[in-house]
């Protein structure tokens, strides 16, 4: 896995073999960072990277110069060598959390500017993730929401469905 463009680009992220991820491929982060540099400044953005697993978009945003990044993992292992790969990067603008996606949700530290999820495909709670997010206060207005998904899924009557992506086996629907 590598970092495909800003201060890092080039540098290749190697986590350990045994992990059970399933980052999100190259070609597929490139095409989704196109859409969102030609419209957004990241770098003035807050983000939140949910399900972070060995951290591919939080260092691809904080890369890019987002003013935070907050990563959401669970899992002891993956949550520790995002901490570990950021100190080692010198990284200073990502805040690494172990915590459950849906109970963070709930009680929030803070607002952002774009929210971006990766869930297991077989997560039972994937569907809900768009509701959750919209029920809070964890997205600010005219904030997006990033859902990276399997294509069994397909959120086009959600209210605030903007558009849906797909690169290969990897499908980004975008809300807003």
């Amino acid at each position: 896995m590598r970092i495909i463009s800003g201060i890092f680009r080039g540098k290749h992220i190697r986590p350990p073999a045994n992990f059970k991820v399933r980052p999100t491929t190259d070609f597929a982060k490139e095409s989704l960072f196109n859409i969102l540099i030609h419209q957004y400044n990241i770098e003035e953005m807050d983000v939140l990277d949910l399900f972070s697993g060995t951290g591919s978009i939080t260092y691809e945003f904080a890369s890019r110069g987002a003013r935070s990044v907050v990563a959401i993992e669970m899992a002891p292992a993956h949550f520790k060598f995002i901490q570990d790969t950021c100190r080692s990067m010198e990284i200073d603008q990502v805040t690494v959390i172990r915590a459950d996606v849906f109970r963070y949700l709930q009680k929030p530290i803070q607002s952002f500017d774009i929210i971006f999820a990766d869930p297991p495909y077989d997560h039972k709670g994937l569907a809900e993730l768009p509701e959750l997010v919209f029920s809070t206060q964890v997205l600010n207005n005219g904030g997006l929401f990033i859902l990276e998904h399997p294509g069994k899924y397909s959120f086009t009557a959600h209210p605030r469905f903007q558009q849906q992506r797909k690169y290969g086996g990897v499908n980004f629907t975008i809300f807003s």
